[in-house]
């Protein structure tokens, strides 16, 4: 057996039992007996059949005695990716539900972000979402910070010392309509944000990278707009904001860019919808702006949890991977009160069915589509699929060990189950209690350490 010492010889680690991921053809494929590898440097090297083990520890070096079993309950999933989440938002989570988006943003969310200049209550936040997100099987989280660059920093640097694969972003904001003390210059944003990504970049962390964030068209001016599409150009980043969320902000968007085709083409037109770019919620798009969508390789991020808690509309899903749009789950904590993927899982469900009661044309998603979008879709989206969203070799061994019978759980198991049933009951009945250890490029994160 290898140690890990970051050379690499041979494999590190072998588990064996039951693995559970999606692919581009099947939204859930099961290896039931499977024996997966994995390298010194996290990555996986190879995925063979249970029955091959001989043949398998000769070719890759390893003693069959040191295989990690799976128990009888338990299998591996990838872990699950939040292609949106406001980290800085975390600690009203679960409150702050009675109002809409914009007068919402207004009493509880910008007074909120405002206290972010403060690095010791920053570190206590970040710390804590950061904690609860992988406790609970987020292994790859695109990050909301706020204007404040030191702790936007600081929020890089606990990701990383905590292990989580993440996104973070500065949050620019040079023009704000609805409050007059949460806001910058639009020199000082862009100064910020290009002091942000060259001091986040300097760190060389393996799994934390910066994302140009304007946080929404009506907080931005055209001449940022388009200076961080060339920022995010120039030095090939991604780029991250909302679009059509709720009625009266796409209204908005029509009165400030009355010239515009659509919300959609105002970023497009300041380079703002790349390959690389994700937009949360995406509610009230039309035909065109999906294909626009389509075109540029851009991506949305489906945040139910908070489209359905203020209200905001429900985004058709069904239509979007008809326009062929690659397609991502979000939490969009505080908006969304729970900053656990399975519940962005259940509300996508839940959505889908409320459309189709609405419509019985409706084709519902099923749970098998939900878990490819908390998955592999969600690193599409991010477009990190090279790297992680199912097991393939040579992908990074970003996973979930999951016990659907740990004792003291939420389930109760009462007969052997067939593999999707034990999925499917993780995915509604599920909590942190069943995912017994996480992995993020091969590294055990969760049990965390004290």
């Amino acid at each position: 057996m290898a140690h890990h010492n970051g050379s690499s010889d041979g494999t590190s680690r072998v588990f064996r039992g039951m693995f559970i991921h999606a692919t581009q053809k099947e939204a859930v494929q099961v290896l039931q007996d499977a024996l997966l590898g994995v390298n010194a440097e996290g990555k996986i090297a190879f995925i063979g059949e249970g029955k091959e083990l001989d043949k398998l520890s000769e070719t890759f070096g390893f003693s069959p005695s040191a295989v990690i079993q799976l128990e009888q309950h338990e299998f591996f999933m990838p872990g699950m990716v939040d292609t949106h989440i406001h980290a800085s938002q975390y600690s009203y989570a679960g409150t702050a539900l009675d109002m809409p988006l914009l007068d919402w943003l207004n009493k509880y969310t910008f007074p909120v972000e405002l206290r972010f200049k403060d690095l010791t209550f920053a570190q206590s936040v970040y710390t804590q979402v950061v904690r609860r997100t992988l406790r609970n099987g987020t292994t790859t989280a695109c990050y909301f910070a706020t204007i404040h660059t030191d702790s936007s920093l600081l929020l890089g640097h606990i990701a990383n010392d905590l292990g989580q694969r993440a996104l973070v972003g500065k949050v620019c904001m040079d023009q704000n309509n609805l409050v007059n003390y949460y806001k910058e210059t639009l020199e000082e944003s862009l100064a910020e944000t290009r002091r942000f990504i060259s001091q986040l970049l300097a760190k060389k962390y393996a799994l934390v990278k910066p994302v140009v964030t304007p946080r929404f068209v009506p907080t931005c001016s055209e001449a940022l707009m388009g200076q961080l599409g060339q920022l995010a150009k120039n030095n090939n980043l991604h780029i991250q904001s909302h679009i059509s969320e709720n009625v009266e902000e796409v209204k908005i968007v029509k009165e400030l860019f009355p010239d515009h085709d659509s919300y959609t083409h105002v970023y497009h037109q300041h380079n703002l919808l790349t390959n690389k770019t994700v937009m949360a919620h995406g509610c009230y798009l039309s035909d065109e702006e999906l294909a626009l969508f389509r075109e540029t390789g851009a991506s949305l991020s489906h945040c139910p949890n908070s489209n359905i808690s203020l209200c905001s509309g429900m985004l058709d899903v069904r239509k979007v991977l008809k326009h062929k749009v690659k397609l991502g789950l979000g939490t969009d904590v505080a908006g969304g009160y729970s900053a656990c993927m399975l519940d962005a899982v259940r509300r996508a469900m839940d959505t889908s069915k409320i459309l189709t009661i609405q419509d019985t044309e409706h084709e519902t998603l099923t749970f098998e589509e939900a878990f490819r979008l908390a998955t592999l879709g969600g690193s599409q989206a991010l477009s990190l699929d090279d790297q992680i969203g199912n097991f393939e070799v040579g992908k990074d061994f970003d996973a979930l060990r999951v016990n659907v019978a740990v004792p003291g759980g939420p389930i109760d198991m009462i007969q052997l189950e067939k593999p999707k049933i034990i999925l499917e009951k993780f995915l509604n009945l599920g909590d942190d209690r069943n995912i017994v250890e996480v992995y993020v490029a091969g590294r055990k994160v969760v049990p965390l350490p004290d």
